[in-house]
């Protein structure tokens, strides 16, 4: 019974603790979210956390595997709790220390590869090892990993590597960034200054990813008074402009671009990085006159020597002649690096370094008077020990406001040293001068240090309405965590919090202009003796109206467009996060309208016709930037654009300071019209002149074009003939009315216009300009024109000399009767240019005539002749005149006859029009003689010829059948008859004839012969009841068309004979047995024969071996063997 108890006992103690750990947090695993895209050959980081271990504090063992794509088997990469858990596919880049994972703290790892590989691409499990003795929770987890290709180029617009450059002038450089990665990455771009002498190049200005653009640290000044700038020109060219060059800009100049990605964290990660080519600057010095009136610059300090946390206050002064009125810029330097400046204009820029110290108050510089500066330093650190100096440079102002630099003078060294702080309480305010919007939220915090006790905290205030106020107290927060208001401020919301053993929080709810003044937190130290001991630290706050924090701003990089171009505005609004309602205005023609109203509410107020603009609101940090996008800008949207913002509290909206104005100018595109012209021409007069002016390259295809022809005679020019982009034709006022009846202009394609001058003249010879303007349609379907383009063309109009000359070559000409023939008649000489005109005659002299005969005639107006002749009569019938060619005359006689064989020749007079209109002869000539000879098909008949023998049933049937091998012609058409004849000695009896036309017929009685045509040279007739026995044949007569005489025989052939020999059905079946009789007794002899060879062999094989007989070879007498 004791056993038992005991055991419930133990068993209730493991149930419980169970419940315990089942009430704790459960495990958790968590890697860096997918998928990441990164670039092969660049490094690799991946996060990897676990949570919820009963012993937070206890370090964890991680394993990292990976998937390959398309594979389900799991590789083991690294493990930090075996060496040997990596697979051969990994285990020399672990061992190589290319693969390894670096630990964050004891939860946290970074898996990391140093350069990524293609192959890397899969995805990655993050498993923790459980180090306690159950499972509860998830101890895995997974991400993807993508390894793109590197696409990023940069490269430098500078031919040359070496640029030389004189002090005060102007630098002007380009540089190329481009990326093709699939994925949506951003470009970042920025120019560097490597000095000789320092490790590091130094930025000069920069484009982050986020298009912010800001200048580099000694740049600002330069930067803020506009003499360097940094532009982005289309898509991928980025220019660096340098203004007023100084001797510090010596270096080496080149362009770094970064590639970004923003992962699925929301966070953006550097892809990759390359830098272009480096380019040598040389500034040469100017020569400065030396100035008599000396510049001298003093620095003084009220403590050398300061204890860690105490203010560090340098005082710098110019003591110069003729001071009024002239500008300085002044410096302080530790050792040779600059900490801060004060520019001619009062701007001040802080090293980058010391940027941070400056927005926490740390750090301020000012001018305290015409030739006094402070700069202060507070809490002073250990590190800001070392020399100190004031360095001044004298500034001369020109006309357009820029400034040049002179030459530099530095003050004598001041060394400051800075000791420890001695142990002990210290009281650092994280905030010494606040700005509150009315309306917010007041937050202070105060941060204690050297704390050995325990610790209270007082908020007081002082208001800074009158000089004479009282401190008064706001809140306390004892040591024991209880808080106590103030009376005045019982019905305030004001808390204090103490985050921390060492951090105290006020804050302080719906503040008015009354809560400005001077807030100061008290931390009194409590040891265990009662020792107390406080420390304070003041802050200024200020509590500003709404209204003179809220900024608005309007930009954009690209307000210089082209027509076509998408614009984008953004309009900032810099201030508190107040309800905003802000409108998009337009001014243009000295009136205003607006375009859009974004309400408080969300509310989005159109106003009529603006299709072409888009809105979208991005809320930033400091910032909401409202966009606005004039997508295919025209000229209709050119203009100023301004937005203005009015805020909303207290249900009542407060206008607020409206933006700067920006003008946006659209200009029209760049022309890339190109006219192609011939430079000169010269025609024959009395002929038709093309010109042509064709379109070789346009700036859009659906341009329209407005064409003008004009003709420069001397110097003056006129129009002759124009016409509008809607193919609108009119004469110049200056072309006479018979001139326009000779002038046409048409369009083809190509564009091309081609202007055409009929029956030219002497008169007509000038240069001719085709002057085209190019017309395109805006977005509003608006049309408008860019510069117009000409192109030229020199006509020259000369009369032809009138020679005449033939091809007079002898011609022999043969063909089959029904071919086509074509007979040339072409003219050599150069005088056969277009104003020449021709009358060409054709003779004919026939074989068997010794007449000649004209056979058609083609006058020189175009007009064609037959002359009535009834000998010729036919053939003129089938006689075709064409002129294929200027020169070429060409008679065809179509289906030639036999009887037009003889002889042919052409006659050509050629003629040409005066200045009166009259035709006037030239020259006359003719060809030699042709020769045409018409021959009729020679006969080419052939019959398959077999002698077979055949013997039938007079119950079967037989055919015959007539096969032509060959042809003469394929029009042939074919006779065929059927022969039978007893035997050579009787006489041949036709028995069946197919005529030319398909007539049968058949000379035996009906039902006995059956005719077949299967295929265009096969004929069969089939004897359907044989009778009687002889020679079967056919004969084939060949027919052709004659077009003189009609049909004609051309050729006959016979086929070979077929041997029937015809038996009754007894005596057919007679000697059909009696075959198969004398086969089976063939069969029995051949049988026997082999049978007698058989034995013989077996005879012989006995013979040989009779002394010594072998085993036999049947079963029964030798065994088989296992």
């Amino acid at each position: 019974m004791r056993c038992s108890q005991h055991t419930l006992w133990r068993a209730s103690l493991l149930l419980w603790a169970l419940l315990l750990r089942c009430a704790e947090a459960a495990v958790d695993t968590e890697i860096q979210a997918g998928p990441l895209y990164r670039v092969v050959g660049t490094p690799l980081s991946i996060s990897c956390h676990v949570s919820g271990f009963s012993n937070k504090n206890a370090k964890q063992d991680f394993e990292f595997k990976m998937e390959k794509p398309g594979h389900s088997n799991s590789i083991n990469i690294i493990s930090s709790n075996s060496p040997h858990f990596s697979y051969t596919s990994h285990k020399d880049r672990v061992d190589s220390n290319d693969i390894y994972l670096t630990y964050v703290n004891q939860t946290s790892v970074l898996f990391e590869i140093r350069s990524l590989r293609k192959d890397d691409e899969g995805e990655y499990t993050c498993q923790v090892v459980n180090s306690e003795y159950v499972y509860n929770g998830i101890y895995s987890a997974q991400t993807t990993l993508k390894v793109i290709s590197d696409s990023l180029s940069v490269s430098s617009s500078e031919a040359t590597t070496s640029l030389s450059y004189n002090e005060g002038e102007d630098l002007t450089l380009a540089c190329q960034a481009s990326t093709n990665t699939f994925q949506h990455t951003h470009l970042s771009l920025a120019w560097y200054l490597h000095k000789d002498g320092e490790d590091n190049p130094q930025p000069i200005i920069s484009l982050d990813k986020d298009f912010t653009l800001s200048p580099g640290q000694g740049f600002e000044q330069r930067y803020n008074e506009g003499l360097i700038s940094l532009d982005k020109l289309g898509g991928d060219t980025y220019r660096l402009k340098m203004a007023q060059l100084e001797p510090s800009d010596q270096g080496k100049i080149f362009c770094r671009a970064q590639e970004w990605i923003q992962d699925p964290d929301r966070s953006w990660y550097l892809m990759l990085q390359k830098d272009a080519e480096k380019i040598t600057l040389t500034v040469k010095a100017k020569e400065v006159v030396p100035d008599m009136s000396s510049l001298v610059v003093k620095i003084s300090t009220p403590q050398t020597t300061l204890q860690e946390g105490q203010e560090l206050s340098l005082s710098c002064s110019i003591d110069t002649q003729n001071q009024e009125g002239r500008f300085f810029s002044l410096a302080w330097l530790r050792g040779s690096n600059e900490l801060a400046r004060i520019g001619p204009t009062g701007i001040l820029s802080v090293r980058l370094e010391y940027r941070g110290r400056e927005k926490e108050g740390e750090l301020r510089a000012t001018r305290t008077g015409t030739r006094d500066y402070r700069l202060m330093l507070k809490p002073v650190k250990t590190k800001d020990q070392g020399e100190y100096v004031c360095r001044a440079w004298p500034q001369d102002r020109s006309l357009d406001g820029t400034f040049s630099q002179g030459a530099a003078q530095d003050s004598s060294s001041q060394m400051i040293i800075i000791s420890p702080e001695e142990s002990g309480l210290s009281v650092e305010m994280q905030d010494t001068d606040r700005t509150v919007t009315e309306g917010g939220r007041l937050r202070l915090a105060c941060k204690a240090a050297g704390v050995k006790g325990q610790l209270s905290v007082t908020w007081q205030h002082k208001s800074a309405s009158s000089p004479t106020a009282l401190i008064t107290r706001v809140i306390s927060l004892h040591q024991d965590g209880v808080t106590e208001k103030a009376d005045e401020y019982t019905s305030r919301k004001v808390i204090a919090t103490r985050p921390a053993a060492d951090n105290f929080i006020l804050e302080l709810d719906e503040v008015t202009p009354s809560d400005s003044g001077v807030y100061q937190c008290t931390v009194t130290e409590r040891k265990s003796n009662n020792w107390t001991h406080s420390q304070s630290q003041s802050a200024t706050v200020t509590v500003n109206p709404i209204g003179s924090l809220v900024e608005v701003s309007l930009k954009s990089r690209n307000t210089q467009v082209t027509i076509g171009d998408t614009v984008k505005l953004m309009c900032q609004v810099k201030g508190p996060r107040v309800p905003i309602t802000l409108t998009w205005s337009l001014e243009r023609n000295g009136s205003t309208e607006d375009i859009v109203t974004l309400n408080s509410d969300g509310a989005i107020n159109w106003s009529e016709g603006q299709q072409q603009y888009q809105i979208r609101v991005e809320n930033q940090n400091n910032m909401v930037v409202y966009y606005m996008q004039i997508i295919s800008v025209s000229q209709k949207e050119e203009g100023v654009y301004g937005c203005k913002a009015s805020a909303f509290l207290l249900n009542a909206h407060k206008e607020l300071h409206p933006s700067n104005l920006l003008s946006v100018r659209v200009q029209k595109p760049e022309s890339k019209l190109t006219l192609l012209s011939s430079p000169s021409m010269t025609q024959n007069i009395n002929t038709d002149i093309q010109i042509r002016c064709s379109v070789a390259s346009n700036t859009s295809v659906s341009s329209l074009f407005d064409v003008a022809w004009l003709l420069q005679q001397g110097p003056g020019s006129k129009i002759i003939i124009s016409s509008d982009r809607k193919a609108l034709v009119t004469f110049g006022p200056e072309v006479e009315l018979s001139s326009s009846q000779r002038i046409s202009m048409r369009r083809t394609d190509g564009p091309s216009f081609e202007l055409t001058i009929r029956q030219a003249r002497i008169s007509d010879k000038g240069t001719y300009v085709c002057q085209v303007v190019e017309w395109l349609q805006d977005p509003h379907g608006e049309w408008y024109s860019l510069p117009k383009k000409s192109v030229t063309t020199k006509l020259v109009v000369t009369e032809p000399a009138n020679d005449l000359l033939l091809d007079k070559n002898k011609q022999q000409l043969t063909c089959q009767e029904g071919e086509e023939v074509e007979l040339q008649c072409n003219i050599i000489s150069d005088a056969s240019g277009a104003s020449f005109f021709y009358k060409v005659t054709w003779l004919y002299a026939p074989d068997s005539s010794s007449n000649n005969h004209t056979l058609v005639e083609l006058e020189h107006t175009g007009l064609l002749k037959y002359p009535e002749n009834q000998v010729i009569r036919s053939l003129q019938g089938r006689l075709h005149l064409s002129r294929p060619t200027q020169n070429n005359f060409q008679l065809s006689i179509q289906g030639a006859h036999e009887e037009d064989g003889g002889i042919y020749w052409c006659q050509v007079e050629q003629y040409q029009l005066d200045n009166k209109g009259v035709w006037q002869q030239k020259a006359s000539e003719s060809t030699d003689f042709t020769t045409l000879a018409v021959n009729l098909a020679e006969p080419n008949l052939f019959l398959e010829k077999k002698e077979v023998p055949l013997n039938v049933s007079k119950t079967d049937h037989f055919s015959i059948s007539c096969i032509i091998t060959r042809q003469s012609s394929n029009e042939s058409k074919f006779q065929v008859t059927w022969f039978w004849h007893k035997d050579t000695q009787t006489k041949q009896q036709p028995i069946f004839t197919a005529y030319t036309n398909s007539t049968l017929q058949t000379k035996l009685k009906d039902g006995v012969l059956s005719f077949g045509h299967p295929l265009p040279g096969q004929y069969i007739l089939t004897v359907l009841k044989p009778e009687d026995s002889g020679m079967y044949f056919c004969e084939v007569e060949e027919w052709l068309p004659s077009l003189t005489h009609g049909w004609r025989k051309v050729a006959m052939d016979k086929s070979g004979n077929l041997a029937v020999t015809v038996f009754s059905k007894e005596e057919y079946g007679a000697i059909s047995s009696g075959t198969w009789i004398s086969i089976i007794v063939v069969i029995v002899i051949v049988l026997l024969l082999v049978i007698l060879l058989l034995l013989v062999k077996i005879c012989k094989s006995k013979d040989l071996g009779g002394k010594k007989s072998g085993p036999s070879l049947w079963t029964e007498q030798v065994p088989l063997k296992g």
